[in-house]
């Protein structure tokens, strides 16, 4: 037997995800989204950000099982409008606790955001970011020139960090990936694994010259000063897979990718 018997259903705002919402709608009884113990999602994986985002801003944690109709789709399962309540019996649950980024910006603006998937600092002009970073108090890289650096979370260490060429890291391992994006000096610097306890800190240098702006998922924050990065222990998300093939199963499946 289910333990969801109230089921809420999103789409994102494309003609595919419309369509197939339609055909849901036709197929299944649905509750509104306060009331449902149980979210289905149809678009790609920008879609599931933005609904998991919304489940923090509600404060209300209810599973999300999604289904892709966009591009990617890392964080969705298949499309199939058949069987979806023994799909959702059978599913497989993942915990996810997003970042919690607080930025101050240079004129002593304070911005607290989360992130499912990464911060970043990017470079806002033509000249390279400098930056310092600490790892819980103690300065391991005094003057890091770039375009930029992101924190990663395991699930989010497919998406920004893998293309600028951060390590992927299973669900499991509790870490998180610091990624420098087109470091020039140390040139030769790859980045670090670290513990998802840590509480990591980016003090930007000549912040007035040299501009950074940080980016929560999908919330920048321009010109700021200082950053800090901590695992959100607090908060904790739900995602749902097909169990034949869950995140966890994605992401060793990436590592093997030519």
């Amino acid at each position: 037997m289910s333990r969801f018997s109230r089921m809420a259903l999103l789409a994102s705002p494309t003609e595919q995800a419309e369509s197939a919402a339609e055909a849901l709608r036709a197929l299944y009884d649905w509750s509104p989204v306060a009331e449902a113990d149980v979210i289905v999602t149809l678009g790609g994986d920008g879609f599931m950000l933005q609904t998991l985002h919304g489940i923090m801003e509600r404060r209300r944690n209810v599973p999300v099982f999604g289904m892709n109709l966009g591009t990617v789709g890392f964080l969705m399962n298949s499309y199939q409008p058949d069987g979806l309540v023994d799909r959702l019996t059978n599913a497989k649950p993942f915990a996810l606790h997003p970042l919690c980024m607080e930025a101050r910006t240079v004129s002593g603006q304070r911005i607290v955001s989360p992130a499912i998937n990464e911060v970043s600092l990017l470079r806002e002009t033509r000249q390279a970011a400098k930056i310092e970073i600490s790892i819980d108090g103690r300065v391991r890289m005094s003057d890091l020139a770039c375009d930029g650096v992101l924190v990663a979370t395991p699930a989010g260490s497919t998406a920004y960090n893998l293309s600028a060429h951060g390590p992927i890291l299973p669900l499991e391992s509790d870490l998180l990936a610091l990624t420098p994006i087109s470091p020039f000096r140390p040139r030769r610097w790859r980045g670090a694994l670290i513990p998802a306890k840590s509480e990591i800190e980016f003090r930007v240098l000549e912040a007035a010259k040299r501009p950074v702006s940080a980016v929560a998922d999908q919330v920048e924050v321009r010109d700021v000063a200082h950053v800090k990065v901590i695992t959100d222990r607090s908060t904790k998300l739900e995602l749902l897979f097909d169990p034949e093939y869950a995140l966890d199963d994605r992401i060793v499946m990436e590592q093997f990718l030519t």
